[in-house]
């Protein structure tokens, strides 16, 4: 099976391209959405493997000359797309536009099995290097009715609007499989940067969108905005994902909003929808909500046995006796990374959480991201509320004063993944001074 890279993927176009490629029997996989600064980052990420075709959506054309560097350093490379203006076309590069200007209407589609790779995800990399998750046409294309009917839960008058990046799985969620599942229409807006107020302005002009779907980081820009200005946004079913959404940032929106709510999704790069606070149960601020129908998921020990309610463990979710059809498949090339994620029947999503009396899970952390403080493991996640506050002092106030840290760096910036999440990995290699 040939396989089709998508790069700078943040515009409409990409909308229509992916589903081309499902009908022409080709996978393809998609890179993040962040400027072409790191050239060496994004060529690991293909250096290893074979991409006939790559299709590049930059937003200009500074980046389009960023990302032609890149692809010319790739060997295998026998096509490159690029789907902007003709004339800032490169050399060596065919241009989107004028190949579907000379395109027919006559097309023969291929079948497909459900088991064969349609999709390969690169996870987000908050504590390690960025794996390819592959992801099947059943995997996704079934998997996330799932996502549909309980994340999402949208039916064929709804209009969704999800301004994730689209190299991220949640764009595969709410921008494409899982909208589309259920006849929902997809509102897609093209900018080259993230202005609140901007997008809160194209919410209450386009008044038909009633699920906005938005990352915890660029929610809490929204939220400092002056929220009741604008009447629609009461009406909007705000869905985020990626991290958990504090309790104070609930409450923000809330009131902002007059009375709306904020539900919260929780899934990974090699699964569909999980866990969340989905429509039909009671939202307890700070949680991950509950399981959803169909999903056997629980807090199990290192060994995978499971834990009972109140206990710190494992998130893990059940493949044996019956997988998941959501389930990836494996990580391209790296079969001892994709046994390492299995313990006795369950996927084991390397996060950790503590289940309570009323079923709703509680996130605590990433289980490979472990402060050692006087001895004694606790999570960074447990403390960044803390530490925004009044720093030491405050966290010896409210908590066991060994957990206090005794060292302090102030930056002008976090590194992050394209999904906005905090890169911890590189924040110890500083640290350490493995830079």
């Amino acid at each position: 099976m040939a396989h089709r890279c998508f790069h700078r993927t943040g515009i409409p176009s990409f909308l229509r391209t992916p589903f081309k490629c499902r009908r022409q029997w080709v996978s393809s996989f998609l890179l993040d959405n962040e400027p072409f600064n790191n050239y060496e980052e994004h060529r690991k990420k293909m250096q290893n493997f074979s991409v006939p075709e790559y299709f590049n959506f930059a937003r200009d054309v500074v980046d389009f000359w960023g990302s032609d560097r890149v692809i010319n350093n790739c060997a295998g490379v026998q096509s490159k797309i690029y789907i902007g203006q003709k004339s800032d076309t490169l050399p060596g590069w065919k241009n989107y536009k004028e190949l579907m200007d000379k395109s027919t209407e006559e097309f023969e589609t291929i079948n497909s099995r459900s088991d064969e790779p349609m999709t390969l995800y690169f996870t987000s990399g908050t504590t390690g290097a960025p794996k390819m998750a592959e992801h099947t046409h059943g995997s996704l294309g079934f998997g996330h009715f799932v996502t549909a009917r309980y994340m999402l839960d949208v039916f064929h008058n709804d209009v969704v609007w999800n301004i994730s990046d689209t190299g991220w799985a949640k764009a595969g969620y709410s921008s494409l499989f899982a909208t589309w599942l259920r006849g929902a229409c997809v509102f897609a807006h093209q900018t080259n940067r993230f202005d609140a107020g901007e997008f809160l302005e194209i919410l209450d002009r386009n008044q038909a969108i009633n699920v906005f779907c938005v990352p915890p980081t660029a929610l809490r820009l929204i939220v400092k905005e002056n929220l009741s200005k604008y009447s629609h946004l009461y009406k909007v079913k705000c869905l985020s994902a990626g991290e958990p959404v504090n309790p104070e940032l609930l409450e923000e929106w809330q009131e902002g909003t007059r009375g709306g709510h904020v539900y919260e999704a929780y899934g990974q790069s090699e699964t569909v929808f999980l866990c969340g606070t989905y429509p039909c149960i009671k939202i307890k601020p700070g949680s991950m909500g509950k399981p959803a129908p169909g999903i056997d998921l629980e807090i199990v020990d290192e060994e995978g046995n499971i834990l009972p309610n109140n206990v710190e463990g494992n998130v893990g979710l059940r493949v044996k006796p019956h997988r998941p059809v959501g389930l990836f498949t494996k990580y391209v090339d790296d079969e001892k990374r994709t046994q390492s994620v299995y313990q006795g029947d369950f996927y084991m999503t390397g996060d950790k959480a503590v289940r309570d009396d009323d079923g709703y899970f509680w996130f605590v952390g990433r289980a490979d991201d472990i402060i050692l403080t006087a001895g004694t493991e606790k999570y960074k996640t447990k403390d960044e509320g803390e530490l925004r506050k009044e720093l030491q002092e405050h966290v010896k106030s409210i908590t066991a004063p060994y957990k206090y840290p005794r060292k302090i760096d102030f930056v002008e910036e976090l590194p992050k993944t394209v999904s906005g999440k905090i890169r911890r990995v590189e924040l110890r290699n500083r640290e350490w001074g493995r830079e």
